[in-house]
């Protein structure tokens, strides 16, 4: 049984400097696979070859065996691809937009009508149809462009900072989202934050200096990096198991000054839970601030790691 994707030896020289070397993963089944890198790493080269925008060098890339060299056509039709801007017409409809996107793709015309409305639906835009995409907000029209990737149903999604841009509360939407949209597909999610990853993929791919540092599962990642924590200041401390009882608060650490390190589980939520408990409690919370690895950190611990693929 072939992969769903499956990335072999996969290199791209820009004139005398190549940008990816060797790139190889797989992805089996449906879910959130990170693409984790900083900016600069390989990300965008090794996308846009994926998605057939961008000729190798070398290397071949396949969807359930079919190779984009031997079939363009067929495996492009596998393929859905949000980049990092949203390719919407302004002046066009939603409906009409993902109608002609479901064009693009060489879709049976009489397909087109339903699988628009199924799209609309999956993504909460039915509402919008009929309005203009330039009078939509960043995260509707973030929404039209995730419609417009899932379409024809493809077996992979490939989805660029679909994040990026957005405010927070249109960062969290996006997020249900995608899980949403991963339950049926196999979802290539590219971001420089760590964060974003954490809190939706299953595995993780991860490129530096154009070359594969990591390739494993979420699991095995985390136990690589630092624990993610937080430093609560409040003036009125409770007791370590009080805090303890918050879900995903997995460790408290007093320290002076009234402040103490929290470690947790990946959390959209937690710090706002905290602050709710404290004016429940009257902990006095004066200030609660993220610590996380800085992206050269962990391209250093993994760098140097005996667990590199």
């Amino acid at each position: 049984m072939h992969p769903i994707l499956k990335v072999e030896n996969l290199s791209h020289r820009y004139a005398s400097s190549w940008a990816i070397r060797e790139i190889n993963f797989e992805i089996n089944d449906a879910g959130v696979i990170g693409l984790l890198g900083s900016n600069g790493a390989g990300k965008s080269t090794t996308m846009n070859i994926i998605c057939g925008t961008l000729l190798q060098t070398e290397g071949n890339v396949s969807i359930n065996g079919l190779s984009m060299k031997d079939d363009p056509i067929a495996y492009k039709k596998q393929i859905g691809f949000l980049p990092q801007q949203a390719p919407v017409y302004l002046d066009f409809t939603v409906q009409e937009y993902l109608e002609y996107a479901a064009q693009l793709r060489l879709m049976d015309k009489r397909m087109i009508k339903g699988a628009v409305d199924e799209v609309l639906e999956k993504t909460s835009i039915t509402q919008m149809r009929n309005r203009l995409i330039k009078n939509l907000s960043g995260g509707f029209r973030q929404r039209v462009g995730i419609a417009q990737a899932i379409i024809n149903k493809p077996k992979v999604v490939v989805l660029d900072e679909p994040t990026n841009g957005l405010d927070p509360n249109q960062i969290i939407e996006a997020r249900k989202l995608i899980k949403e949209i991963a339950k049926d597909h196999a979802v290539l999610l590219s971001s420089h934050v760590l964060s974003e990853i954490n809190l939706l993929a299953r595995e993780i791919v991860m490129i530096e200096a154009g070359q594969v540092i990591f390739s494993d599962t979420l699991d095995v990642f985390n136990n690589i990096l630092q624990p993610n924590t937080m430093v609560a200041r409040m003036l009125n401390m409770p007791d370590v198991d009080e805090l303890l009882a918050i879900e995903d608060v997995q460790k408290v650490e007093l320290l002076p000054d009234h402040r103490c390190r929290i470690y947790f589980q990946p959390n959209d939520d937690l710090a706002e839970r905290i602050i709710r408990k404290s004016l429940e409690k009257n902990w006095r919370l004066t200030s609660i601030n993220m610590e996380s690895s800085g992206m050269d950190d962990v391209f250093k611990q993994l760098s140097s790691s005996s667990t590199l693929q």
